[in-house]
């Protein structure tokens, strides 16, 4: 039996195949799913923690049964996926002693899940298409530590576009706009027969498929990636600055909460208003909100230009490989976000009314994972590129030099050749930092606001990278015996991404004719 989960910044969804009706059904789990009949049962991703030492927590729906999510308790985490993979963790705290990661939360709150989910052997993950690997490796080690059989992952558009059940061989945007990120993925499906299912594979039991079966093989091919660290836990924030200013109230997790419900209301009226009594303190708000006064808040937040800027991109993509606007048959929304009308009225900028889809807002991608398990073959490519740094002597700064572009397919064909020499006298080895790049257009930044995780816009010309190497005992790539002098080339560096997307390098010491590294993963997923 597989499972599906769609790890969200603001809710969790879980999807299993039923065989009997051969179809995705969204999974309701007693006491962590949301408790009103909603439909589809949303599990929200929050998490307290009451005892580190021994992992003792309570998830999803527990917390807010308890009113745990609005007091800013240091033991309840919300918005935790953003902080997952980032260098920058900003204040956590010590409980009872024990050091508190990002990465150690979203391990208890996914571990409690699964927990619940007996028999099940065989699991398809979803991450960002902006994910970094850090991101992706993490993910890994957390369902290595489970007894899953078998772990795949999968881009959380390209699940979407599945999900949807769009027509075989038509062009798809999918637009996924959640509580963390904004995903935009151009994904074609097509039909090929003969071929054996192919995806980015974590852990394998027994064959999933057989070879056999003869059955015919969708493919969901990716053709261009966009995406910003942009979500609607960004608009709870701006919405909680703009009331602290207006009424002087103050920003705690109990206005954060009424803002996000203020805000969850807009979607369905023009007026919205929330008012609260604090029985400890007893004080009363009352927040109200019109829909022109929130678009002005966006607004102020260069929302929509941000959605621009990531739009934009996506069709230039698309563009050089012969495709334009016209060519897309319809857009896919995905997310909360996505559910914002004036979200929906900015994509009818670009899309008629009757290209639009927005019916499946929350189940598309976890039930669009399972059809991974049905005969899927992803076809993909590297949405990040690899690059080295160097010291840009004209701006006075380091900078980047791309070895491996974006948008390279893998497996590569050919590896990736680059040449290196001494740079002083009795040189004893040679350093070199590798990065994943960001996008060349700009990037964002992660950090803290007091105890909020915040994300900002770079300039254009700076460029999100993150190191995979930029640590003692990691830079050295060669030791030169004898030692390297100034003037000629000394190293030869071959760079390749395997199928299952690790980074690889080899080198050679073109003096000596030995190799000093032979295809040394350099980065890995799992």
């Amino acid at each position: 039996m597989a499972i599906a989960i769609d790890f969200g910044t603001s809710n969790t969804v879980i999807a299993r195949w039923n065989p009997v009706t051969a179809q995705p059904e969204t999974l309701k789990l007693p006491n962590f799913s949301l408790q009103q009949a909603q439909n589809p049962p949303l599990i929200p991703s929050l998490i307290y923690v009451e005892e580190a030492q021994a992992g003792q927590v309570l998830v999803g729906q527990q917390v807010r049964d308890r009113g745990l999510d609005l007091s800013s308790d240091s033991r309840f985490f919300r918005n935790f996926k953003r902080g997952i993979g980032s260098d920058i963790q900003g204040f956590l705290p010590d409980l009872e002693g024990r050091s508190i990661t990002f990465e150690q939360i979203g391990q208890w709150f996914l571990t409690r899940l699964v927990e619940q989910l007996q028999g099940e052997d065989s699991v398809i993950v979803t991450v960002p298409v902006d994910s970094f690997e850090a991101y992706r490796h993490w993910l890994g080690n957390v369902f290595a530590d489970l007894k899953i059989e078998r772990v795949r992952m999968v881009d959380e558009p390209t699940a979407a576009a599945l999900g949807y059940g769009m027509a075989e061989e038509e062009l798809l945007l999918v637009l996924d706009f959640g509580g963390g990120t904004l995903d935009l993925s151009l994904v074609r499906l097509d039909r090929s027969a003969g071929k054996k299912p192919l995806g980015f594979v974590l852990k394998w039991g027994e064959k999933l498929f057989s070879e056999e079966s003869g059955q015919k093989v969708k493919t969901a091919r990716v053709l261009a990636k966009a995406g910003q660290n942009l979500g609607g836990s960004d608009i709870d924030n701006w919405l909680v600055d703009y009331f602290a200013e207006a009424q002087n109230i103050p920003k705690t997790a109990l206005i954060a909460r009424l803002a996000e419900r203020l805000k969850i209301q807009l979607s369905l009226n023009s007026e919205a208003t929330e008012v609260y009594f604090d029985e400890d303190s007893l004080e009363s708000y009352e927040l109200s909100l019109n829909r022109d006064r929130f678009q002005e808040i966006l607004q102020k937040h260069q929302f929509f230009d941000r959605l621009d800027e990531a739009m934009n991109q996506v069709l230039q993509q698309a563009k050089r490989q012969g495709l334009e606007l016209n060519d897309i048959s319809a857009l896919l929304l995905v997310g909360g976000t996505a559910q914002i009308p004036a979200v929906q009225t900015w994509v009818q900028q670009y899309f008629n009314e009757s290209q639009i889809r927005s019916q499946k807002p929350f189940e598309a991608i976890a039930q669009g994972a399972l059809q991974l398990v049905q005969g899927i073959e992803l076809k993909d490519f590297l949405y990040h590129g690899y690059g080295i740094r160097y010291w840009d002597r004209r701006n006075k700064r380091h900078s980047w030099h791309p070895l491996i572009k974006e948008g390279q397919p893998y497996p590569m064909s050919e590896p990736v050749e680059l040449t290196l020499g001494a740079s002083s006298d009795n040189q004893p080895s040679i350093e070199l930092i590798i990065g994943e790049l960001g996008a060349e257009t700009g990037g964002t930044e992660v950090y803290f606001d007091g105890d909020r995780l915040i994300t900002r816009i770079l300039g254009r010309d700076q460029q999100a990278v993150k190191p995979l190497n930029d640590r003692e005992g990691a830079r050295t790539i060669a030791k030169l015996d004898p030692p390297g002098f100034p003037g000629s080339d000394r190293i030869k560096i071959l760079f390749q991404v395997d199928e299952q997307r690790f980074l690889r390098m080899t080198v050679e010491d073109l003096l000596t004719n030995q190799t000093l590294l032979d295809d040394k993963p350099v980065v890995q997923l799992s």
